[in-house]
């Protein structure tokens, strides 16, 4: 136990004191341990723990939380399942480096985009969408069914009748899902998860009102336009012109 007091990696005593004072806020319908789990994780991803670092034991945790002891035990389960703990007998549970972390994991991904480095995360997500999405939207044009098009369809009209920053993200994101689905490869389905979560995150920090909202609705109008007409290598470049304008905006927050 005294070990896990000198961890040089680790926040200082009074920086963990000052932390704990923070009690978790446990969402609706959510279980103690998650809550637990998700305020642990968030302070791992912002780098409260850097890796390497030893966690408190258990006992503390319940302390700070004032929580079971079996509630801290299943939240910290569920963080090694999302690979960013590994727990060590007589040693504790070990923040695992960054690399290992599952940022496909819904949550984890969540921590991500609250954390500091946020930009970092932006710049990331964006990294991905050229990677992933003019491919996957050529392959949208070819292979989409009739009712995949309607609900790519239907998702860009709700973008455009959207009367709040909530309803447009949402439908921004169901927009992006759909294509996805269109794409018909098994292998981007799992990439679900990822649109999901951390494409929400990014429609909210680059929407805005006014010229460039309309702009972005119209760079959107022609993606869809192109997978209608099933031309691949049009819908292709309207992603890309997309993704350009994406990256304009980002680059001025």
């Amino acid at each position: 136990m005294t070990a896990r007091k000198t961890v040089r990696s680790g926040p200082s005593r009074s920086a963990s004191a000052e932390t704990g004072k923070r009690r978790a806020v446990r969402a609706p319908g959510e279980s103690v341990h998650a809550t637990v789990a998700n305020e642990i994780g968030l302070r791992i991803v912002r780098g409260d723990y850097p890796p390497g670092t030893i966690l408190p034991n258990e006992a503390q945790w319940s302390e700070t939380f004032a929580v079971s002891r079996s509630a801290v035990r299943e939240a910290i389960k569920m963080l090694m399942a999302k690979s960013l703990l590994a727990s060590r007998p007589k040693v504790g549970s070990r923040v695992e480096p960054r690399e290992r972390w599952n940022l496909l994991d819904r949550d984890v991904l969540a921590w991500y985009a609250t954390s500091p480095g946020r930009d970092s995360f932006m710049r990331t997500v964006q990294e991905f969408r050229y990677i992933i999405e003019p491919e996957a939207t050529a392959f949208a044009a070819v292979r989409r069914t009739d009712e995949q098009m309607a609900e790519i369809s239907k998702a860009c009209a709700e973008m455009r009748a959207a009367t709040n920053l909530e309803e447009r993200t949402g439908a921004d994101t169901r927009f992006h899902l759909a294509i996805l689905r269109a794409a018909g490869n098994d292998l981007l389905v799992p990439l679900g998860v990822l649109i999901e979560s951390a494409f929400d995150h990014l429609f909210r920090y680059v929407t805005r009102e006014g010229d460039d909202l309309e702009h972005a609705q119209k760079l959107h109008e022609a993606i869809e336009r192109n997978i209608r007409l099933q031309k691949p290598d049009a819908a292709r470049n309207a992603v890309r012109r997309l993704l350009a304008n994406t990256d304009r905006i980002v680059s001025e927050q």
